[in-house]
């Protein structure tokens, strides 16, 4: 039984929470912190039952971290707080003696980029103090990297490719929203794309490939090829791969209006002078449109999330699809969030789990493909996030052009 810490209140802070909660014989007390005091609270009520403690914190700063830290006493800290606040965490828990998990790398506020150098700077300072870190423990990045971990202890003696996709078919009735954190969600879908190629990095421009692919219980989307985190992780830990690439669908209204944003600047990052003040155009876009936590009882329709995987074993080729599904309103039916948050959120109690349990547990810092899959996948299925693992052998380069 061990006390944690979530930090971080927002639509995956809301399902990590009321997963943890479900678990008390692993998770015997939680507490819930963020800036916003008030969205703690209201998780913690929806729960009932006294069963998670609230606190305000300010996730940039240090000190405020390290307080709050020495006062709950937690067995770790599971971060679903905005990726620019990492490293702060990361630090509040060296000084405190605390183990660490996220379910997303590090940013820079001022840089829109992905990449895991800044984390993976701090293996031997946790190492040398006998602390774990677990880095992208949510879907993709998480559940992609297990199932391929997965994939080759099972299927394969060698992966030579992997096409991740993600497919979101929800229909939340808004023009435009999004369906996690909109300034980590634009900043995302509007770089440069990046995939592995035989020993280096492709680069494409934003929305440069795309293809149609006939996702199991949705149907044929269009998907674009974008650069996502845990395919630097994966190229660098599964040895061989030939080529790796991350596809992630969008609707036409999405893509619409992404375009009218772009063309108005209101996707830039770098401050602006408006009434004599510094605003950051990304950020006032933010402050308009709609709370991705709210969106939970508006989202109809499903996910689907997976990984495409080629290879072989004992000299003969290999093809595997290995799934997820998730219906939007059965989410939001068991946590009061929709499958975005809820597909980020289960995986972030499993890593959890998985480290307070010892199966995962090594100091240093560590990536969920670096861990025994096993244990992980079974907890997918115990707890809401059944996968499906089939023979498939679609070549996605055949398929046609969006």
């Amino acid at each position: 039984m061990s006390r944690v810490l979530i930090i971080g209140a927002g639509g995956v802070g809301r399902v990590v929470t009321h997963k943890c909660a479900q678990l008390p014989e692993v998770f015997s007390d939680i507490w819930l912190a963020s800036r916003t005091l008030s969205k703690c609270d209201q998780i913690a009520a929806e729960i009932g039952g006294d069963k998670v403690k609230t606190a305000r914190v300010d996730a940039d700063s240090v000190p405020e971290l390290v307080e709050l830290i020495n006062k709950v006493q937690p067995k770790m800290v599971i971060n679903v707080a905005l990726p620019y606040q990492d490293l702060t965490i990361m630090d509040a828990c060296l000084e405190t003696g605390i183990d660490y998990l996220d379910t997303a790398n590090y940013e820079p506020l001022d840089e829109a980029k992905f990449e895991y150098k800044w984390q993976w700077a701090y293996h031997d300072k946790f190492k040398d103090v006998g602390l774990t870190a677990l880095l992208g423990s949510g879907f993709d990045p998480g559940v992609t990297n297990v199932y391929i971990a997965y994939a080759l202890k099972h299927h394969f003696d060698k992966i030579d490719t992997v096409d991740i996709m993600d497919c979101n078919a929800g229909d939340h009735g808004y023009p435009f929203a999004t369906n996690f954190n909109p300034e980590i969600n634009i900043r995302e879908v509007t770089a440069n794309g990046r995939y592995w190629q035989n020993g280096d990095w492709v680069e494409t421009q934003p929305m440069e490939l795309s293809r149609v692919f006939n996702f199991p219980e949705i149907g044929p989307r269009k998907m674009f090829l974008l650069y996502h985190e845990e395919m630097e992780s994966l190229t660098k830990h599964i040895p061989g791969i030939q080529r790796m690439r991350f596809w992630m669908t969008f609707g036409e209204s999405y893509l619409k209006h992404l375009e009218v944003i772009q063309n108005i600047g209101l996707d830039g990052i770098e401050p602006i002078e408006f009434n004599g003040q510094q605003i950051v155009p990304l950020q006032f876009l933010k402050a308009l449109l709609p709370d991705p936590a709210s969106l939970g009882p508006r989202t109809k329709g499903k996910t689907n999330i997976g990984c495409l995987i080629k290879g072989s074993k004992g000299g003969k080729p290999v093809s595997r699809y290995i799934y997820n599904v998730s219906d939007h309103e059965a989410c939001y039916r068991e946590t009061q969030a929709q499958g975005v948050s809820y597909t980020t959120g289960v995986p972030a109690m499993i890593g959890a789990k998985m480290m307070l349990e010892g199966k995962w547990k090594q100091s240093g810092v560590w990536n969920m493909e670096q861990f025994d899959p096993d244990p992980f996948m079974g907890d997918l299925n115990r707890y809401g996030l059944p996968w499906h693992d089939i023979e498939c052998d679609i070549d996605v380069d055949t398929l046609p052009e969006a």
